[in-house]
């Protein structure tokens, strides 16, 4: 199921003529061989066990430490406490944990040869 959802988000994708690296890890519906993959996105696939090269990671280490040692007395209220932490997410935190200078520099390195 995951892979059919995977696949259909990627099938809509348009970029106009400008490629795009989607860097994703090795789950199944990221790997399926039912995806297929438009010819504009390169996917770029981690190794296995790699969560330090995952931008997501990082982003749930920012994201879970207001919440360290708290304790809810509902989802409810949990999810309302998330979404202010989202809501105050500054571009520039979401930039400083996501981004990966030297993925891209390994790319430009790799497509020079």
């Amino acid at each position: 199921m995951f892979s059919t959802v995977f696949g259909l988000a990627i099938s809509t994708i348009r970029l106009g003529r400008d490629y795009a690296i989607l860097q994703v890890d090795q789950a199944p519906a990221h790997t399926s061989s039912a995806i297929r993959w438009q010819e504009f996105i390169i996917p770029l696939f981690q190794p296995p066990s790699a969560p330090e090269l995952n931008p997501i990671e990082r982003l749930w280490q920012l994201l879970k430490k207001p919440l360290k040692n708290q304790l809810f007395s509902s989802l409810q209220t949990l999810r309302d406490r998330i979404q202010e932490i989202f809501d105050q997410l500054t571009l520039e935190q979401v930039i400083s944990v996501s981004s990966y200078n030297f993925i891209l520099e390994a790319l430009f390195y790799a497509a020079s040869y």
